[in-house]
């Protein structure tokens, strides 16, 4: 890539870290203003970053690299047990993928998760403009992978398009079915579709060692983790 070709990165500021209470974070960001984002998101991935709303990003702190960049490589991967039984547990739901849209029955469903799973923590305040700017974006290739059981509106998975992969942004669910493990369901339909549609790989941005959130990401097998350099399949000796 020539000097003219190549994007700005920048450092943000120390803010909150939004998986540990006691800790700060800052993040290496893509020039949001560059025209060329698009073109390059696809690569970005590759690199470990994921996006917010416009922004790509990938954690750059101080004194922490506990956030992993993982992905499926999707042609390998296979259910293990208890995969096959969110399957079978969830065999009347159906999956649409639709245009990344707000309407009045996503934002509805967004507003009740995010009351019932981060009470108290700031985004269970958000409203329609918080959903376009976190979800939508203005430039992404974007899609929203529903759920629905008998018509109503069970998940969405929110889920960008790359030449060759797919990547997992946000997954909110109904509150009340939470015994139908909609966010593990919600993975295993994305890998149907990568798979129907060719791609290779399924991101799923990071995960925290020790943290009981981010523990779902490992049971999803094989899965490759970036290193810095190169993306390495995980092992069970990996922390």
């Amino acid at each position: 890539m020539g000097e003219s070709e190549q994007l700005r990165l920048f450092h943000t500021g120390t803010h909150p870290c939004g998986y540990w209470a006691d800790r700060e974070a800052r993040d290496l960001v893509l020039d949001p203003h560059d025209a060329r984002l698009p073109q390059f998101y696809g690569q970005a991935l590759q690199w470990g970053f994921r996006r917010s709303g416009d922004i790509v990003y990938r954690p750059h702190c101080l004194r922490c690299r506990a956030c992993v960049p993982v992905r499926i490589p999707l042609a390998r991967f296979a259910p293990d047990r208890a995969q096959r039984r969110c399957l079978r547990r969830n065999a009347d739901v159906e999956m649409r993928v639709q245009p990344a849209e707000r309407n009045a029955e996503r934002l509805a469903l967004y507003r009740r998760y995010l009351r019932a799973r981060h009470a108290g923590g700031g985004m269970d305040t958000h409203g329609a403009a918080e959903f376009d700017q976190f979800l939508l974006g203005r430039w992404a290739q974007g899609r929203f992978l529903e759920l629905r059981a008998r018509g109503r509106l069970l998940a969405v998975a929110v889920t960008d398009l790359a030449p060759e992969a797919l990547s997992a942004v946000y997954t909110f669910y109904d509150p009340d079915e939470a015994a139908r493990g909609l966010g593990t369901l919600a993975i295993l339909r994305q890998i149907e579709w990568g798979l129907r549609d060719g791609r290779r790989h399924l991101y799923l941005g990071y995960w925290i060692d020790g943290h009981r959130k981010m523990d779902y990401k490992r049971r999803f097998r094989p899965l490759e983790r970036f290193d810095g350099r190169g993306w390495r399949e995980t092992t069970d000796d990996d922390p």
